[in-house]
């Protein structure tokens, strides 16, 4: 079953303007079927193939003499000296939607394109499943519940094949992190890169301390920077800097620490099943993870920048995300509890005096099924389709 992404409009728009569209991304969020599908009639090479990438390494020229009419060239980051060759070409005849190019990892490609095609190349980037879309999996019984929703994660493999979450998330590391990291650096010792990135799901939503995760890790400082970078380069984690409007407050100057994907979390935290996971301490952070992501997803799909942040002063007081809209900034508190309760609001509202006229009405996201208005603030339950909609 295939799933319709909410990212192929955007595709198909930059495709009638640009000569070569990236599609970036984490490894099995889909970038291959969401090319495949846009594009059809498109000769398809994947450089994961050792004599597709032999070719293409060697003798570029007549690699892409074969597919002159254009083609989607999957994992472009296995050969990106072809880089150089396919400017050549779509300098030569510039047609839209000519290249469509899928990759794996940022480290290093993000520069690589913006050098080799500049002016020619526009850049997607595809994170797994939206809430949106995961809706779409077993339309008529409905959302699981929001333990398994968590558990199970996002990424396509997982519903499509409808595979069991741990063995899948087991292998996925196995195969595709640890061997990301194996080409990008010098990992001797994997048991301690293993350590480090269950210590860094721990740290999930939390503030991050680099000295104090190296410290816990066993590494240096330097080799948890180097090791942090190499984990947002292949799309496993990402950091949610603080909003640098300070409304005359001292403000925490550290990025937050969060996951891609709440299952893939959840499966490092060592969480077994959806009821160990709706009793587990971590329960508040995944649910966190899963809004915040959300909301990413809904303005990369709609080919936006990110614009999201924290804002957290000296004192403690945090509102959990700020979407930057431009004139306005979206204040949006995470709460992972089924029942409401009057401090919910209580950093949002002391946001909403700070900020002033800069500051749009409130969102609180939380755990429970009701969506109500609660002063200026609008509650939304976690499964109403609407949220997502406003970033």
């Amino acid at each position: 079953m295939t799933i319709p992404r909410q990212a192929e409009t955007q595709l198909r728009k930059l495709a009638g303007q640009y000569p070569v569209v990236a599609i970036t991304g984490p490894r099995q969020a889909g970038k291959t079927t969401l090319a495949r599908t846009v594009f059809p009639g498109k000769n398809y090479l994947s450089l994961e193939n050792p004599d597709t990438r032999y070719l293409a390494q060697t003798d570029p020229r007549s690699f892409l003499d074969r597919c002159r009419q254009g083609a989607v060239l999957d994992e472009i980051q296995r050969c990106p000296d072809l880089l150089s060759y396919l400017q050549e070409l779509v300098d030569a005849e510039p047609l839209p939607g000519r290249f469509i190019l899928t990759g794996s990892q940022q480290f290093g490609l993000l520069s690589n394109l913006t050098q080799s095609l500049a002016g020619r190349v526009a850049l997607l980037q595809l994170l797994p499943f939206s809430l949106a879309e995961r809706r779409q999996i077993g339309a008529s019984a409905g959302l699981p519940k929001l333990p398994e929703l968590l558990f199970a994660g996002f990424y396509p493999p997982v519903h499509d094949r409808r595979l069991e979450p741990a063995t899948w998330y087991a292998n996925y590391v196995q195969t595709y992190v640890e061997r990301d990291v194996r080409q990008l650096l010098n990992v001797k010792d994997l048991s301690t890169f293993q350590r480090f990135l269950r210590l860094c799901a721990g740290r999930c939503g939390q503030l991050l301390n680099l000295s104090q995760l190296a410290s816990d890790s066993g590494i240096s400082h330097t080799t948890a920077r180097a090791w942090i970078s190499i984990l947002e380069a292949s799309y496993i984690l990402f950091l949610l800097q603080p909003h640098h409007e300070n409304f005359n407050k001292r403000l925490i100057k550290a990025p937050k620490l969060y996951f891609h994907d709440p299952g893939l979390c959840a499966w490092l935290l060592m969480i077994q099943s959806p009821e160990q996971l709706d009793l587990h301490p971590a329960r508040g952070a995944l649910f966190e993870t899963f809004v915040v992501t959300e909301a990413l997803k809904s303005r990369l799909n709609r080919g936006l920048a990110g614009n999201l942040f924290f804002w957290r002063d000296q004192g403690g007081h945090e509102v959990d995300l700020v979407a930057d809209q431009g004139l306005k900034l979206l204040p949006v508190e995470i709460k992972s509890g089924q029942t409401l309760a009057a401090d919910f609001f209580t950093g949002l509202e002391r946001w909403r005096r700070i900020a002033g006229p800069r500051g749009a009405d409130p969102l609180l996201v939380y755990g429970g099924n009701q969506t109500l208005r609660h002063g200026a603030t609008t509650v939304f339950s976690w499964h109403d389709p609407a949220w997502p909609e406003l970033f």
